[in-house]
């Protein structure tokens, strides 16, 4: 199978990097920057992609790789940064620019014979960069240009190094994804041999060479990723596979019950059903930091599965539902990106974990996870379901959680999911939901002074959680939202509606 490498020097845009080249059959993964040499052989990649990034090759401390990873024989695209990178190593000149480049630019195209076979001229790109090439390095020839970058597009053909100073992966760049395939099929030689029945081969042999005959537990959360996450442990080794749906009182009005009924009669997979509700609610007495309840429900969920993987005998392995998505926001492990919040189920595990994880599905973005979840013959309604956190109602009622605030955030959610299925948006959105504020305001209800809570409506669209759009909702369904909330809901006299995009916001409010 084709591999390409992508090297993250800290680019925003470095996942889309591998997404763009996945989608076009050729399997991806990304390494830091500093991978050695060696490791980027035994890996025996076809070809390099370099991210780009928010430095300059210039600066002390910028992000530099070993300059032998251009003696290695492989194709090398660099993308902003990672053009600039090329430059600065191979004998080129990058310099501060006198006017930054950053939004739309218009790509004049000098030469069809390589990267830009097929591409229109004055075509869409989009730039951001404050630097530019001033001084090609030696064999390479510019075949593209803006009206602020003569070097926007540069090609070494007999070395197969190319670079771009524009982002093909970004949507705004309207023949990045031919730019990309260019680089792949037509200079780099690879074939598009990756797909979501081989990935589903290749994990499957993967599962069985790490766990031998072993017993595996897998915590189900009632969303897509666990859910296919069980569905190829199971396929690896069968019934020694036990899932463990816990219901740790933060779920969605009917959730648990619902589905343990779907896991059992649908997927035939053998579950363990644990109310853990009152645990849960325990643990997170005096708890109002977003971080920290993440961590408090990441521990103790594991504690739960050490707890009931004992009744089991021995079982060394836990498997989660963990996407690529939480392990970007929650740790910056690939390259020097920076964290935004600890998923539970990545940066809220315990030191003292006592299980070894699987994690089939970390490197793939949610769009893919729902392709894979359709291979494995997972109904269309469940897999098109919204993503639900895996700490639940805890991250949409700020503040302390407690008894008295999950039931009204739990009515407040049910009633924005059936206006919103009633008014035939649902698959529209990535995400609807209510949000509990700590916070009252004055009200009139009745002919009376009322001082009650705020409930925040949080309707948006994306096509893998990395980034989000607000959805512009109609006047007529957010008022039935909100009349039906401040009317069947006890507690609550206003209703706000949250037109944030990601970024600067995150989905979640927690």
């Amino acid at each position: 199978m084709n591999k390409v490498l992508v090297l993250d020097f800290g680019s925003q845009y470095t996942q889309l990097i591998a997404r763009k080249i996945r989608e076009l059959g050729v399997y991806s993964e990304i390494f830091p920057f500093n991978t050695s040499v060696e490791r980027i052989k035994r890996e025996r990649p076809n070809a390099l992609v370099l991210s780009g990034g928010p430095q300059s090759v210039y600066e002390k401390g910028a992000p530099l790789p070993s300059a032998e990873i251009f003696d290695l024989g492989l194709p090398v695209l660099g993308i902003c940064y990672g053009l600039q990178l090329t430059a600065h190593l191979l004998g080129g000149g990058v310099t501060p620019s006198s006017k930054r480049e950053y939004g739309f630019a218009s790509l004049c195209v000098l030469d069809r014979s390589g990267l830009l076979a097929g591409i229109k001229d004055r075509g869409q790109v989009w730039m951001s960069h404050g630097d530019r090439l001033d001084a090609v390095p030696p064999g390479f020839r510019i075949t593209g240009r803006t009206s602020n970058t003569k070097a926007a597009v540069v090609e070494n053909a007999d070395r197969r190094f190319y670079g771009v100073q524009f982002h093909p992966e970004v949507i705004h760049t309207k023949d990045g994804k031919k730019i990309l395939g260019n680089f792949l099929f037509k200079l780099a030689g690879l074939t598009p041999d990756w797909n979501m029945t081989s990935f589903v081969e290749r994990k499957v042999a993967e599962i069985r060479k790490m766990v031998g005959r072993e017993k595996i537990v897998c915590g189900l959360s009632g969303g897509v990723d666990s859910l296919v996450t069980s569905l190829i442990i199971q396929k690896a080794v069968g019934r020694r596979l036990t899932c463990i749906f816990v219901d740790n009182g933060m779920l969605r009005k009917n959730q648990y019950r619902d589905m343990m009924d779907k896991f059992r009669r649908m997927l035939a997979l053998k579950v363990v059903g644990v109310d853990a509700a009152g645990e849960f609610v325990a643990a997170l007495k005096g708890v109002a930091s977003p971080e920290r309840k993440r961590k408090v429900i990441g521990r103790l969920f594991i504690r739960i599965f050490e707890r009931e993987a004992a009744k089991l005998g021995d079982v060394r392995f836990l498997a989660q539902g963990t996407i690529y998505p939480d392990v970007i926001e929650s740790n910056p492990v690939k390259g020097p990106s920076s964290r935004i919040k600890s998923h539970h189920n990545v940066g809220g595990l315990p030191k003292d974990l006592t299980f070894k994880l699987i994690e089939p599905l970390k490197e793939l973005f949610k769009d893919e996870v729902r392709a894979l979840g359709l291979e494995l013959g997972v109904d269309r309604d469940f897999i098109d379901q919204h993503p639900f956190p895996g700490p639940g109602l805890a991250v949409r009622l700020l503040g302390e959680v407690n008894e008295d605030s999950l039931a009204v955030l739990r009515e407040a959610d049910e009633v924005v999911l059936e206006e919103v299925k009633k008014a035939g948006v649902y698959d529209k959105l990535w995400q609807a939901f209510a949000v509990l504020l700590p916070v009252k305001s004055v009200g009139v209800m009745g002919d009376q002074r009322t001082y009650q809570r705020v409930v925040v409506v949080r309707l948006v669209q994306s096509v893998d959680g990395m980034t989000a759009n607000w959805f512009p909702a109609s006047p007529a369904l957010l008022a039935r939202i909100s009349t039906r909330i401040v009317n069947e809901v006890r507690g609550v006299n206003r209703v706000v509606y949250d037109v944030t995009t990601k970024p600067p916001g995150t989905i979640e409010w927690e």
